[in-house]
């Protein structure tokens, strides 16, 4: 079970967190920084950074007392708000000593990291004086990237298993999210999906029979409820389909942090922890067919085309534009091809004007600027007759400037202008669902 940083956000919502935990039993339970803790502890790095003391002491000591506040709430048991006491103390003397001396990325991940020891130490005293039987794991003992960033699936295996051996017979195991150690045995972080890509290795090394990530959210929805009225929380996905929403916006969980339990076919629970009773959004690798499930949509997307007259079906042409890219660090999301050129799509400007440059030695290029990738999932197997048709005569009244379909069996793509986006969102919905 992973709660979000919502989930642990007061001390009310940890005592409710803690009794949808206790109901459930045998559980690991991994948790993110109560919310806005990690926002801060950004901010106290920056301040440090830009050598701005005063500021840093004064941001430190205003989260030190949201700390002791929260404690006080949450702790009615003297002995042990004490104890609570003295361990927010100790963490924010420890922040205090980064002030005044050298402060690089690695010095900023350890000052990161005190959130989620934060909301763990005090949800461990909280569940000792509710008396459960729960202990605290270290995630900096078992949960390791190696040196290209990765997580070390083998080292986490064996370490979660040979932690769990070292304590054994528990109801609830306690650990943090998002942090881990780095292959020079620093401290450092999973970045991309963070505390649920915590649970998703978790899950798969136990291995668990199902991961449930709690969020503020009750599933993944059939559309953007931003944007469209009446969405409704798609019941089952495969995690496939998870992926491509996740990749094209669904925020509500970032596409990496699925792929350990894919591959370990552990299903994934999305669930809500402000209404525990509703359903969710069950992922999985057997998921319902013949259905289109949902749309979501990818902003700040650029559009560049590439027409060579001179490159007319030459081979080499698309090696040349890819390597262009490749050279940048820069990922496509969509592309098209017709005899004299390519259309691609970026969602990262930042070298734009080089690629730009280098591209026009192939071609007359063009470049389009505030674009949205609209996607829509499902089970879109090309044998699913009319599906690709649904979609194209859903958005008839609005221009589109790219198409893609075929690439996987999950998604057809398209790319329209920004001022399009909610028009198309909720054209999708009126004649899709």
């Amino acid at each position: 079970m992973k709660f979000g940083g919502t989930s642990v956000g007061s001390a009310q919502r940890m005592k409710n967190m803690v009794s949808l935990v206790a109901a459930e039993g045998d559980v690991m339970v991994v948790l993110s920084a109560m919310s806005g803790t990690t926002n801060s502890l950004i901010s106290i790095s920056q301040s440090i950074k830009d050598n701005e003391p005063a500021n840093a002491r004064k941001q430190i000591d205003d989260l030190e007392n949201k700390y002791f506040d929260t404690a006080r709430e949450l702790l009615s048991d003297p002995d042990l708000h004490k104890k609570a006491e003295e361990g927010i103390k100790n963490i924010f003397t420890s922040l205090r000593e980064y002030i005044d001396k050298p402060f690089s990325l690695k010095e900023e991940k350890e000052v990161v990291a005190f959130g989620e020891k934060l909301s763990t130490m005090l949800v461990i005293l909280y569940m000792q004086q509710c008396k459960y039987d729960a202990v605290l794991l270290d995630a900096t003992e078992f949960m390791r990237i190696d040196e290209n960033g990765e997580p070390d699936q083998k080292f986490i295996k064996e370490n979660i298993r040979k932690t769990l051996n070292e304590n054994p017979g528990h109801k609830i195991y306690l650990t943090q999210g998002f942090i881990c150690r780095n292959s020079k045995g620093e401290i450092d972080n999973l970045q991309r999906g963070g505390s649920d890509y915590t649970a998703s290795l978790l899950g798969a090394a136990i291995p668990a029979e199902e991961i449930q990530i709690w969020t503020d959210i009750d599933g993944m929805h059939n559309n953007d409820p931003r944007f469209v009225e009446g969405t409704k929380p798609v019941n089952e996905l495969h995690f496939e389909e998870a992926a491509e929403l996740a990749y094209f916006g669904a925020k509500i969980l970032h596409p990496t942090c699925v792929l350990p339990a894919k591959y370990a076919n552990i299903p994934v629970r999305l669930l809500n922890t402000m209404e525990p009773e509703a359903e969710g959004t069950r992922i999985f690798n057997t998921a319902p067919t013949r259905k289109i499930k949902a749309v979501a949509a990818k902003d700040n997307i650029t559009a560049i085309k590439i027409k060579s007259s001179h490159m007319l079906l030459a081979y080499g042409f698309l090696r040349k534009v890819f390597e262009i890219f490749e050279k940048y660090q820069t990922s496509i999301d969509m592309i098209t091809t017709s005899e004299v050129g390519v259309s691609v799509t970026i969602d990262n400007e930042r070298n734009l004007k080089q690629i730009v440059e280098e591209l026009s030695e192939l071609g007359n290029v063009t470049v389009d600027r505030d674009m949205v990738i609209v996607c829509v999932v499902g089970d879109l197997e090309w044998q699913n007759r009319g599906f690709e048709a649904d979609v194209v005569n859903a958005l008839k009244e609005v221009p589109v400037r790219m198409i893609s379909y075929g690439g996987s069996n999950y998604n057809i793509s398209l790319l329209i202008k920004k001022d399009d986006k909610i028009k198309a969102l909720k054209l999708l919905s009126k004649h899709l669902f």
